[in-house]
């Protein structure tokens, strides 16, 4: 299986502008600039991307992680945070943040806990980033 986004930049870094697209068509053209990276600027960044596809996957491998337990989740609901900072290597992602709340009928804690570590731990995104960046994890079931 493949996934494909693309991305055009034009002009200088500081004052040009970029677009990025994907594939499947839900980001088309989408805007992209220093200073929706770097300021407060209308599009998105990398850095959000990264964020949402976190939270996406993360999510995701928590609904597999309940099934396996014999739980279905009513309501699974996550956010990520990306740390984005200036290092001496440059500008580095350097912690990502999880936060789930998640509404499971019949759910213990320690097999909802068991669950949200599992999935963190096993997600895809969260693979890619083991090692080099800090991900942590708030779970709470409400």
């Amino acid at each position: 299986m493949e996934r494909k986004a693309s991305a055009v930049w034009r002009g200088g870094l500081k004052d040009g502008k970029g677009t990025i697209s994907t594939q499947s068509g839900v980001l088309k053209d989408t805007q992209y600039s220093f200073s929706t990276r770097f300021a407060e600027g209308i599009g998105t960044n990398p850095e959000e991307l990264i964020a949402a596809a976190h939270a996406g996957c993360f999510t995701m491998a928590l609904s597999a992680q309940l099934g396996e337990a014999g739980l279905t989740a009513e309501s699974l609901e996550t956010s990520a945070t990306v740390k984005f900072e200036k290092t001496d290597a440059g500008f580095t992602l350097t912690a990502i943040h999880l936060v789930t709340k998640a509404k499971i009928p019949g759910a213990s804690e320690s097999a909802f806990e068991t669950a949200a570590n599992n999935a963190k731990a096993g997600c895809p995104i969260s693979r890619l980033f083991k090692g080099n960046t800090e991900i942590t994890l708030d779970a709470k079931l409400v």
